[in-house]
């Protein structure tokens, strides 16, 4: 199925993009790398449909040839019968799980680069309103908005507190980074400080000066937590939490998601297995039709719930594994009705 699919999924996408290729003026090495980084995206995307769909071909074709019916007929139980598909779920399960935490995280980040750097250059892929970042204990950050392409924040403020108390404050108009000099530049600066609780105030036109955070620290690319592997990720959470990250919802889904999509290869297995084990009028048309349906039914529950996180405060352990529990319930129902 991946033999099938993927090259025709790498045509169509190299026909949409190759003015793209031509305008940068790529180099034939450099296409080719970003489409082995392709491969392995999409095809770990695409993997519960091209697994559904290659296990109801082949039980399938063993129900046509009357091979199934002669197994159970010879005192074979269902069960026995279901242990060598089980097997096979685990090895593509457990290559799937080593290539979620390890492999494609890597390919996800090179190909998102080269995508929003050639591909989709003017797409919004930050987070760049109402920023807000706890840098430690005691300092916290705030920009109404930022500017990826110029470096420029907008509205900043910087909390200092001692303890329960607020030792300062600094606020500018914007707040940028000057390449060339290396240094932060803040436009109308303004700082109010308590010193011996006595009120100090400072105020400048420009001021120039060094911040320890990066401005593009403060709002990493949306698909960051794509990008880690088992134990980055596990660190960029814990260190989200901390600062308060908007995002933390998302990174939380993807983490999440790395564990149904190994799982979902016994619970995809099982439904192929029910519904394609006995012939069926049309042959094997019908369960490739009806296996075509359910799997994109997944992935239609998968992408709801995943977008539901996004927009909303939806909680990400939920939207990651409703779509499993729903399936798995439907493959209980099948496979009793299959062994009757």
């Amino acid at each position: 199925m991946l033999g099938m699919f993927i090259p025709i999924s790498v045509l169509v996408d190299l026909s949409q993009k190759i003015d793209k290729f031509k305008q940068y003026e790529l180099t034939q090495s450099e296409i080719l790398s970003h489409y082995y980084d392709f491969v392995w995206v999409f095809g770990y995307m695409l993997f519960p449909i091209f697994l559904f769909l290659s296990v109801i071909w082949f039980t399938s074709k063993l129900a046509s040839n009357t091979e199934v019916i002669a197994i159970l007929s010879s005192g074979v139980s269902f069960y026995r019968y279901l242990r060598p598909f089980l097997i096979g779920a685990a090895f593509i399960a457990a290559l799937a799980f080593g290539a979620s935490m390890f492999w494609v995280p890597n390919a996800s980040e090179r190909y998102n680069d080269f995508e929003y750097t050639y591909i989709n250059k003017n797409q919004k892929v930050r987070l760049t309103e109402n920023i807000y970042k706890q840098l430690s204990e005691n300092d916290f950050v705030y920009l109404s908005s930022y500017n990826a392409n110029r470096k420029i924040g907008y509205n900043f403020t910087w909390e200092h507190f001692d303890g329960d108390e607020l030792a300062y404050k600094i606020k500018a108009q914007n707040i940028r980074w000057v390449e060339k000099d290396s240094l932060h530049r803040l436009s109308q600066f303004f700082q109010r400080s308590m010193i011996d609780e006595q009120e100090i105030i400072r105020k400048e036109s420009r001021l120039d000066t060094l911040f320890n955070f990066d401005l593009d620290e403060l709002v990493p690319v949306t698909y960051k937590a794509q990008t880690l592997n088992f134990f980055e990720l596990n660190d960029y959470i814990k260190e989200e939490q901390k600062n308060g990250s908007p995002l933390i919802n998302q990174h939380l889904l993807v983490r999440h998601k790395r564990w149904t999509t190994p799982i979902s290869a016994f619970i995809l297995t099982l439904i192929a297995v029910a519904m394609a084990s006995f012939k069926k009028r049309g042959g094997m048309g019908v369960n490739l039709a009806a296996g075509i349906i359910l799997a994109f039914l997944y992935i239609f529950f998968d992408k709801i719930f995943e977008v539901m996180v996004e927009k909303s405060n939806f909680t990400p352990w939920i939207a990651a594994w409703t779509p499993n529990a729903i399936f798995a319930v439907l493959s209980v129902y099948l496979l009793r009705h299959a062994k009757r």
